[in-house]
Protein backbone atom coordinates (compact mmCIF):
# COMPACT_ATOMS: atom_id res chain seq x y z
CA UNK A 1 0.00 0.00 0.00
CA UNK A 2 1.46 3.33 -1.13
CA UNK A 3 2.35 5.81 1.37
CA UNK A 4 -0.35 8.58 2.08
CA UNK A 5 0.72 12.27 1.48
CA UNK A 6 0.51 14.39 4.44
CA UNK A 7 -2.24 17.37 4.98
CA UNK A 8 -1.79 21.08 4.14
CA UNK A 9 1.33 22.69 5.90
CA UNK A 10 2.56 25.47 7.23
CA UNK A 11 5.67 27.31 8.96
CA UNK A 12 7.62 24.72 10.66
CA UNK A 13 10.16 25.05 13.27
CA UNK A 14 13.12 22.77 13.12
CA UNK A 15 14.93 23.89 16.53
CA UNK A 16 18.31 22.62 15.91
CA UNK A 17 16.79 20.28 15.58
CA UNK A 18 15.27 18.57 18.35
CA UNK A 19 14.60 19.81 22.19
CA UNK A 20 17.23 19.11 25.02
CA UNK A 21 19.92 18.22 22.50
CA UNK A 22 22.34 20.99 23.01
CA UNK A 23 25.20 21.25 20.42
CA UNK A 24 23.01 20.76 17.26
CA UNK A 25 22.31 24.27 16.94
CA UNK A 26 23.92 27.64 17.01
CA UNK A 27 22.92 29.38 20.31
CA UNK A 28 22.77 32.61 19.12
CA UNK A 29 19.77 31.32 16.51
CA UNK A 30 16.47 32.16 18.53
CA UNK A 31 14.72 29.83 16.12
CA UNK A 32 14.80 28.41 12.55
CA UNK A 33 11.33 28.60 10.66
CA UNK A 34 10.79 26.76 7.24
CA UNK A 35 8.29 28.09 4.77
CA UNK A 36 6.37 25.19 3.19
CA UNK A 37 2.96 27.06 2.27
CA UNK A 38 0.34 29.42 3.46
CA UNK A 39 -0.50 28.41 7.32
CA UNK A 40 2.04 28.98 10.48
CA UNK A 41 4.00 26.14 12.57
CA UNK A 42 5.99 28.19 15.35
CA UNK A 43 8.09 27.36 18.15
CA UNK A 44 9.91 29.84 20.23
CA UNK A 45 13.31 29.40 21.92
CA UNK A 46 12.97 30.60 25.71
CA UNK A 47 16.02 31.81 27.88
CA UNK A 48 16.49 28.19 29.28
CA UNK A 49 16.39 26.50 26.15
CA UNK A 50 14.55 25.21 23.60
CA UNK A 51 10.28 24.75 24.11
CA UNK A 52 10.69 24.41 27.84
CA UNK A 53 8.77 27.28 28.41
CA UNK A 54 7.03 28.31 25.15
CA UNK A 55 5.66 25.35 23.24
CA UNK A 56 4.86 25.20 19.55
CA UNK A 57 2.08 26.41 18.40
CA UNK A 58 1.49 24.35 14.85
CA UNK A 59 -1.82 22.93 12.68
CA UNK A 60 -2.69 19.57 13.55
CA UNK A 61 -3.10 16.75 10.61
CA UNK A 62 0.60 17.40 8.86
CA UNK A 63 1.92 14.20 11.10
CA UNK A 64 -0.95 11.58 9.80
CA UNK A 65 2.31 10.11 6.98
CA UNK A 66 4.69 9.80 9.71
CA UNK A 67 2.23 8.52 11.86
CA UNK A 68 0.86 5.38 9.68
CA UNK A 69 5.33 5.00 9.52
CA UNK A 70 6.00 4.50 12.70
CA UNK A 71 2.73 2.35 13.27
CA UNK A 72 3.47 0.13 9.94
CA UNK A 73 6.84 -0.27 11.83
CA UNK A 74 5.87 -1.30 15.12
CA UNK A 75 3.48 -3.96 13.61
CA UNK A 76 6.46 -5.59 11.88
CA UNK A 77 8.37 -6.08 15.69
CA UNK A 78 5.80 -7.58 17.03
CA UNK A 79 7.25 -10.89 18.42
CA UNK A 80 6.15 -13.80 15.52
CA UNK A 81 4.18 -16.69 17.17
CA UNK A 82 5.52 -19.52 19.30
CA UNK A 83 7.23 -18.22 22.30
CA UNK A 84 10.90 -18.64 23.17
CA UNK A 85 13.74 -18.97 21.00
CA UNK A 86 14.50 -18.13 17.51
CA UNK A 87 10.99 -19.03 16.87
CA UNK A 88 9.64 -16.11 19.05
CA UNK A 89 11.87 -13.22 18.06
CA UNK A 90 10.71 -10.16 16.74
CA UNK A 91 10.38 -10.60 13.01
CA UNK A 92 12.60 -6.96 12.58
CA UNK A 93 15.49 -8.41 14.96
CA UNK A 94 16.40 -10.97 12.78
CA UNK A 95 18.75 -11.15 9.54
CA UNK A 96 19.05 -12.81 6.88
CA UNK A 97 20.70 -16.22 7.20
CA UNK A 98 23.38 -15.37 5.56
CA UNK A 99 27.10 -16.03 7.93
CA UNK A 100 30.59 -16.56 6.07
CA UNK A 101 30.52 -18.48 3.56
CA UNK A 102 32.24 -21.98 3.54
CA UNK A 103 33.97 -24.37 0.88
CA UNK A 104 32.86 -28.59 1.40
CA UNK A 105 35.77 -28.32 3.70
CA UNK A 106 35.01 -25.68 5.80
CA UNK A 107 31.55 -27.40 6.81
CA UNK A 108 33.28 -30.33 7.65
CA UNK A 109 34.96 -28.58 10.12
CA UNK A 110 31.95 -26.32 10.95
CA UNK A 111 30.37 -29.59 11.73
CA UNK A 112 32.29 -31.04 14.65
CA UNK A 113 32.45 -27.47 16.19
CA UNK A 114 28.61 -27.56 15.82
CA UNK A 115 28.16 -30.64 17.37
CA UNK A 116 30.47 -29.98 20.14
CA UNK A 117 28.55 -26.79 21.00
CA UNK A 118 25.27 -28.50 20.86
CA UNK A 119 23.53 -29.50 24.21
CA UNK A 120 20.72 -31.56 23.80
CA UNK A 121 17.38 -30.53 25.74
CA UNK A 122 15.94 -33.28 28.50
CA UNK A 123 12.37 -34.00 27.58
CA UNK A 124 9.78 -33.06 24.72
CA UNK A 125 11.08 -29.20 22.89
CA UNK A 126 7.04 -27.32 22.59
CA UNK A 127 5.57 -27.40 19.13
CA UNK A 128 7.13 -24.07 16.97
CA UNK A 129 7.88 -24.58 13.44
CA UNK A 130 4.26 -25.15 12.24
CA UNK A 131 3.40 -21.56 14.03
CA UNK A 132 6.30 -19.82 12.60
CA UNK A 133 5.59 -21.48 8.97
CA UNK A 134 2.12 -19.87 9.89
CA UNK A 135 3.96 -16.74 10.80
CA UNK A 136 6.53 -16.54 7.43
CA UNK A 137 3.88 -17.38 5.13
CA UNK A 138 1.71 -14.20 6.52
CA UNK A 139 4.43 -11.81 6.03
CA UNK A 140 5.38 -12.90 2.58
CA UNK A 141 2.29 -12.35 1.43
CA UNK A 142 1.68 -9.03 3.09
CA UNK A 143 4.88 -8.08 1.36
CA UNK A 144 4.17 -9.31 -1.87
CA UNK A 145 0.66 -8.06 -1.77
CA UNK A 146 2.90 -4.65 -1.04
CA UNK A 147 4.84 -5.06 -4.05
CA UNK A 148 2.10 -5.28 -6.44
CA UNK A 149 0.42 -2.25 -4.99
CA UNK A 150 4.30 -0.45 -5.81
CA UNK A 151 4.21 -1.87 -9.40
CA UNK A 152 0.79 -0.57 -10.29
CA UNK A 153 1.40 2.72 -9.46
CA UNK A 154 4.71 2.30 -11.55
CA UNK A 155 7.12 2.75 -8.83
CA UNK A 156 10.53 0.80 -8.56
CA UNK A 157 10.81 -1.93 -6.89
CA UNK A 158 13.91 -3.17 -5.57
CA UNK A 159 15.92 -6.28 -7.34
CA UNK A 160 15.28 -8.71 -4.44
CA UNK A 161 11.72 -7.35 -5.09
CA UNK A 162 11.37 -8.63 -8.01
CA UNK A 163 12.76 -11.93 -7.58
CA UNK A 164 10.36 -12.70 -4.52
CA UNK A 165 7.30 -11.26 -6.62
CA UNK A 166 7.88 -13.23 -9.57
CA UNK A 167 8.50 -16.46 -7.82
CA UNK A 168 5.87 -15.72 -5.14
CA UNK A 169 3.61 -19.25 -6.71
CA UNK A 170 6.13 -21.75 -6.45
CA UNK A 171 6.89 -20.18 -3.19
CA UNK A 172 3.67 -20.47 -1.70
CA UNK A 173 3.85 -24.17 -3.15
CA UNK A 174 6.48 -24.80 -1.10
CA UNK A 175 4.77 -23.64 1.95
CA UNK A 176 2.12 -25.59 1.27
CA UNK A 177 4.60 -28.84 0.89
CA UNK A 178 6.46 -27.49 4.42
CA UNK A 179 2.94 -28.15 6.02
CA UNK A 180 2.19 -31.42 4.49
CA UNK A 181 5.08 -32.68 5.51
CA UNK A 182 5.32 -31.51 8.59
CA UNK A 183 2.35 -32.90 11.06
CA UNK A 184 1.23 -31.45 14.11
CA UNK A 185 3.79 -32.83 16.93
CA UNK A 186 6.42 -34.08 14.33
CA UNK A 187 8.54 -31.61 15.59
CA UNK A 188 8.12 -32.42 19.66
CA UNK A 189 9.52 -36.22 18.45
CA UNK A 190 13.18 -34.77 17.47
CA UNK A 191 15.90 -33.76 20.02
CA UNK A 192 15.67 -29.73 21.29
CA UNK A 193 18.61 -27.83 21.89
CA UNK A 194 18.95 -26.62 25.64
CA UNK A 195 20.86 -23.34 24.41
CA UNK A 196 21.96 -21.12 22.09
CA UNK A 197 19.89 -19.36 19.44
CA UNK A 198 18.14 -22.23 18.81
CA UNK A 199 17.23 -23.09 22.34
CA UNK A 200 13.98 -25.37 22.25
CA UNK A 201 14.56 -25.84 19.24
CA UNK A 202 14.74 -29.22 17.30
CA UNK A 203 18.76 -30.17 16.64
CA UNK A 204 18.07 -31.04 12.99
CA UNK A 205 16.42 -27.77 12.57
CA UNK A 206 19.78 -25.72 13.62
CA UNK A 207 21.71 -27.48 11.70
CA UNK A 208 19.33 -26.61 8.82
CA UNK A 209 19.67 -23.37 9.47
CA UNK A 210 23.98 -23.54 9.59
CA UNK A 211 23.20 -25.39 6.39
CA UNK A 212 21.41 -22.36 4.68
CA UNK A 213 23.70 -19.44 6.56
CA UNK A 214 26.97 -20.36 5.36
CA UNK A 215 25.64 -20.93 1.87
CA UNK A 216 24.17 -17.76 1.57
CA UNK A 217 20.80 -19.90 0.53
CA UNK A 218 22.14 -21.97 -2.17
CA UNK A 219 22.47 -25.84 -1.12
CA UNK A 220 24.88 -28.29 -2.20
CA UNK A 221 24.28 -31.72 -1.45
CA UNK A 222 28.33 -32.72 -1.57
CA UNK A 223 28.81 -29.32 1.25
CA UNK A 224 25.50 -30.85 3.27
CA UNK A 225 26.96 -34.64 3.29
CA UNK A 226 30.29 -34.06 4.34
CA UNK A 227 29.08 -31.16 6.86
CA UNK A 228 25.95 -33.89 8.36
CA UNK A 229 29.38 -36.86 8.27
CA UNK A 230 31.77 -34.32 10.26
CA UNK A 231 28.61 -33.53 13.33
CA UNK A 232 28.34 -36.85 13.81
CA UNK A 233 31.84 -37.69 14.51
CA UNK A 234 30.99 -36.04 17.25
CA UNK A 235 27.29 -36.57 18.01
CA UNK A 236 25.87 -39.46 16.13
CA UNK A 237 22.65 -38.62 14.80
CA UNK A 238 18.98 -40.21 15.12
CA UNK A 239 17.57 -42.10 12.29
CA UNK A 240 14.54 -39.82 12.48
CA UNK A 241 16.76 -36.53 12.62
CA UNK A 242 17.88 -37.93 9.29
CA UNK A 243 14.86 -38.28 7.77
CA UNK A 244 13.97 -34.57 9.25
CA UNK A 245 16.54 -33.09 7.04
CA UNK A 246 14.72 -32.18 3.78
CA UNK A 247 11.33 -30.92 5.97
CA UNK A 248 14.06 -28.98 8.11
CA UNK A 249 15.89 -27.29 5.16
CA UNK A 250 12.48 -26.34 3.62
CA UNK A 251 11.37 -24.56 6.51
CA UNK A 252 14.89 -22.68 7.07
CA UNK A 253 14.90 -21.65 3.10
CA UNK A 254 11.11 -20.41 3.82
CA UNK A 255 12.20 -18.69 7.04
CA UNK A 256 14.48 -17.09 5.29
CA UNK A 257 12.86 -15.63 2.31
CA UNK A 258 10.61 -14.12 5.27
CA UNK A 259 13.52 -12.36 6.65
CA UNK A 260 14.71 -10.71 3.50
CA UNK A 261 10.70 -9.94 2.78
CA UNK A 262 11.00 -8.10 6.19
CA UNK A 263 13.82 -5.53 5.17
CA UNK A 264 11.80 -5.02 1.93
CA UNK A 265 8.70 -3.80 3.03
CA UNK A 266 9.97 -2.05 6.27
CA UNK A 267 12.42 -0.33 3.24
CA UNK A 268 9.60 0.19 0.45
CA UNK A 269 7.98 2.04 3.23
CA UNK A 270 10.51 4.41 3.98
CA UNK A 271 11.77 4.83 0.59
CA UNK A 272 7.95 5.87 0.23
CA UNK A 273 8.25 8.02 2.80
CA UNK A 274 10.99 9.85 1.22
CA UNK A 275 8.73 9.97 -1.95
CA UNK A 276 6.15 12.70 -1.02
CA UNK A 277 6.47 15.80 -2.40
CA UNK A 278 9.40 17.90 -0.69
CA UNK A 279 7.80 20.45 1.08
CA UNK A 280 5.64 17.82 3.06
CA UNK A 281 8.87 16.15 3.79
CA UNK A 282 9.90 19.15 5.59
CA UNK A 283 6.99 18.77 8.14
CA UNK A 284 7.48 14.85 8.40
CA UNK A 285 11.47 15.50 9.04
CA UNK A 286 10.09 18.28 11.91
CA UNK A 287 8.08 14.95 13.36
CA UNK A 288 10.91 12.94 12.87
CA UNK A 289 12.94 15.53 14.97
CA UNK A 290 10.88 15.11 17.33
CA UNK A 291 10.46 11.38 17.93
CA UNK A 292 13.92 10.58 16.98
CA UNK A 293 13.77 7.80 14.87
CA UNK A 294 16.93 5.26 13.19
CA UNK A 295 18.04 6.41 10.48
CA UNK A 296 17.57 3.56 7.66
CA UNK A 297 19.63 3.48 4.33
CA UNK A 298 16.08 3.31 2.43
CA UNK A 299 14.88 6.48 3.35
CA UNK A 300 18.28 8.43 3.60
CA UNK A 301 19.25 7.16 0.27
CA UNK A 302 15.45 8.36 -1.29
CA UNK A 303 15.82 11.56 0.67
CA UNK A 304 18.39 12.60 -0.64
CA UNK A 305 17.60 11.71 -4.13
CA UNK A 306 14.61 13.65 -3.56
CA UNK A 307 15.82 16.65 -1.75
CA UNK A 308 19.31 17.24 -4.22
CA UNK A 309 19.08 19.51 -6.87
CA UNK A 310 16.78 21.44 -5.48
CA UNK A 311 18.04 24.80 -4.02
CA UNK A 312 19.05 25.50 -0.60
CA UNK A 313 15.62 26.39 0.70
CA UNK A 314 15.44 22.46 0.81
CA UNK A 315 18.50 21.83 1.92
CA UNK A 316 17.30 21.90 5.56
CA UNK A 317 16.22 18.39 5.97
CA UNK A 318 19.71 17.18 4.68
CA UNK A 319 21.56 19.12 7.10
CA UNK A 320 19.75 17.52 10.12
CA UNK A 321 20.14 13.77 8.42
CA UNK A 322 23.86 14.75 8.21
CA UNK A 323 23.91 16.23 11.84
CA UNK A 324 22.12 12.55 12.92
CA UNK A 325 24.44 10.53 11.60
CA UNK A 326 27.49 11.99 12.13
CA UNK A 327 26.65 11.04 15.76
CA UNK A 328 27.32 7.30 14.56
CA UNK A 329 30.35 8.16 12.81
CA UNK A 330 28.18 7.78 9.24
CA UNK A 331 27.44 10.27 6.33
CA UNK A 332 24.52 9.96 4.09
CA UNK A 333 27.29 9.18 0.74
CA UNK A 334 28.05 5.83 2.96
CA UNK A 335 24.32 5.24 3.85
CA UNK A 336 23.49 5.42 -0.03
CA UNK A 337 26.18 2.75 -0.50
CA UNK A 338 25.66 0.54 1.96
CA UNK A 339 21.92 0.67 0.71
CA UNK A 340 23.10 -0.48 -2.61
CA UNK A 341 25.21 -2.90 -1.28
CA UNK A 342 22.55 -4.82 1.04
CA UNK A 343 20.21 -4.71 -2.27
CA UNK A 344 22.49 -6.03 -4.32
CA UNK A 345 23.04 -9.14 -1.37
CA UNK A 346 19.33 -9.18 -0.81
CA UNK A 347 18.89 -10.06 -4.17
CA UNK A 348 21.40 -13.11 -3.85
CA UNK A 349 19.89 -14.48 -1.23
CA UNK A 350 16.57 -14.58 -2.78
CA UNK A 351 17.73 -16.02 -5.93
CA UNK A 352 19.45 -18.60 -4.02
CA UNK A 353 16.89 -19.41 -1.52
CA UNK A 354 14.13 -20.06 -4.41
CA UNK A 355 16.49 -22.25 -6.16
CA UNK A 356 17.28 -23.89 -3.24
CA UNK A 357 13.82 -24.50 -2.65
CA UNK A 358 13.50 -25.89 -6.21
CA UNK A 359 16.45 -28.35 -6.13
CA UNK A 360 14.90 -29.92 -2.52
CA UNK A 361 12.39 -31.94 -4.55
CA UNK A 362 15.00 -33.43 -7.18
CA UNK A 363 17.46 -34.68 -4.78
CA UNK A 364 17.64 -38.35 -3.62
CA UNK A 365 16.89 -38.40 0.42
CA UNK A 366 16.64 -41.99 0.64
CA UNK A 367 20.32 -42.06 -0.72
CA UNK A 368 21.41 -39.62 1.34
CA UNK A 369 19.63 -40.73 4.41
CA UNK A 370 21.28 -44.52 3.94
CA UNK A 371 24.48 -42.80 3.34
CA UNK A 372 24.46 -40.55 6.52
CA UNK A 373 22.86 -43.45 9.08
CA UNK A 374 25.53 -44.58 11.56
CA UNK A 375 23.24 -47.68 11.89
CA UNK A 376 23.12 -48.68 7.90
CA UNK A 377 27.05 -48.17 8.46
Amino acid sequence: MPGRRSGPGGFVAVPGMAPGRPGLAPPNIPFIIVVVSSQVVQSSRSPSGWGNNVGPTRKVGNSRLFTHWRRFRARLTRAGPGGSGAAGRPFDDEPPLRAELFSAEQMEQHGVRLASAHRVLQGRVPEQLLSRLAANERVLIETCDRLTATVAAKRRVTPAGEWLLDNFYPVEEQIRTARKHLPRGYSRELPGLAGGASAGLPRVYDIALETIAHGDGRLELDGLSRFVAAYQTVTPLRLGELWAIPIMLRLALIENLRRVAVRIATGRKDRDLARQDPKNLILVIADMARSNPPMTTPFVSELARRLQGHGPALALPLTWIEQQLAESGLSIEQMVRSGNQQQAADQVSISNSIGSLRNLGTMDWREFVEAMSVVER
